[in-house]
């Protein structure tokens, strides 16, 4: 039997980069919130950025960071949270990884139960964060 060389994973597409990036500034300005938002692509690298005028410059790299976190383990950042918060070696290790985000506001896109990429926000507290994407993802037609 001879292996399969390649294989080719679905990614997320312009289109619906375009629909998240429009779907989460409209769910930022009805939040009252300027943020950064990014979408990445199933191996992680940036898709589509939009920063909101007034958005702290920190919430550039957080919210890369973010969707970046969701598209590699194709689980919401604050899912890390709870992963980690009771296990001592892992989680003094594994928050020293760079990129890795541990609380909210990265949601990966997933299409079909495959993870075609993540999705950040990066502009208030977390909560906020993860409001403005959760509403996104759901006006997008992929709800988390």
């Amino acid at each position: 039997m001879t292996a399969q060389p390649t294989f080719a994973p679905l990614t997320v597409s312009a289109e619906l980069t375009r629909t998240l990036l429009d779907a989460a500034v409209t769910a930022s300005q009805a939040h009252g919130q300027a943020s950064t938002i990014a979408v990445v692509d199933n191996a992680g690298v940036l898709k589509g950025f939009v920063r909101m005028d007034g958005a702290a410059l920190l919430t550039v790299q957080i919210a890369q960071d973010k969707a970046y976190t969701a598209a590699a383990f194709g689980m919401a950042t604050h899912q890390w949270h709870d992963l980690i918060k009771d296990d001592a070696p892992l989680a003094a290790g594994i928050v020293h990884t760079a990129r890795l985000v541990v609380f909210g506001g990265g949601y990966p896109i997933t299409v079909d139960g495959a993870v075609v990429g993540g999705l950040g926000v990066s502009g208030g507290h977390y909560s906020d964060d993860m409001q403005i994407a959760t509403s996104a993802l759901a006006d997008a037609g992929h709800p988390s």
